[in-house]
């Protein structure tokens, strides 16, 4: 689903964020994305969802090398991915209904299959009072499950998450969390970026833990978690 291979992302002419990133991720798999504030997360992130190329290295998605593809090719993978920006990016004009429905509509499905499943899932994360809302009148924990919604919506092959629960209370951070793993055994590929440590721990997902520019692959189910730095593949699993 994902491989990165010797990855380097540095911003400009300055010091290097990420150096020498060596992982892949299989298809079906959940894994949170660790480290403190500015370590580098967001900048992972970019990497998998094309928002930006690596200085170095190779990134593959879906099998497909993007630093090889044309730019008119970034439109129909960007289609298998669903994003959870930190700001959100609701379209400030449209519902919360009409916000969540957009994916669906860009892609064609049915109005009927629209009014029946965008309603279904925001009422699942509390939101059910709120489908004409528009997101200047919501808070900001209100919006960011707007963004969730948005993304999961239309069952993405790849999730990308970044702080998804960083505004709001821990019942509703956990309960959201369940909504990722169901998404997740369904098929989607899930990468969850926190520095939440306290939730990370009520799961027992693989990690991907950024430390000093570097990336650790960890399993917390295993006797011992594996902590080798840019760690290869996890075990049994190809690109």
């Amino acid at each position: 689903m994902v491989l990165f291979d010797g990855v380097t992302v540095r911003y400009g002419a300055g010091p290097e964020v990420l150096r020498g990133i060596s992982f892949t991720l299989a298809p079906g798999s959940f894994h949170f994305l660790v480290g403190a504030s500015g370590a580098g997360k967001s900048s992972l992130l970019k990497l998998m969802y094309l928002a930006m190329r690596p200085a170095a290295g190779r990134v593959e998605l879906f099998g497909r090398d993007v630093s090889v593809l044309a730019r008119t090719d970034y439109p129909a993978l960007r289609r298998r991915i669903g994003v959870v920006f930190q700001d959100f990016r609701l379209i400030s004009h449209l519902s919360a209904m009409d916000n969540v429905a957009l994916p669906l509509r860009i892609a064609g499905v049915r109005e009927s299959d629209i009014k029946r499943h965008v309603p279904e899932l925001l009422a699942w994360v509390g939101l059910k009072q709120h489908l004409d809302a528009l997101p200047a009148t919501l808070s900001g924990g209100q919006q960011q499950r707007v963004a969730i919604a948005r993304a999961v919506i239309s069952r993405p092959s790849l999730l990308l998450a970044d702080e998804p629960t960083g505004n709001v209370d821990d019942g509703i951070g956990v309960r959201l969390m369940y909504l990722f793993e169901e998404l997740n055994k369904m098929g989607t590929t899930v990468v969850i970026a926190t520095h939440n440590e306290a939730l990370v721990g009520r799961f027992t997902h693989r990690q991907l833990r950024i430390t000093g520019g570097t990336v650790r692959m960890m399993d917390p189910t295993a006797p011992t978690a594996s902590a080798a730095p840019s760690a290869a593949a996890e075990p049994g699993m190809g690109a």
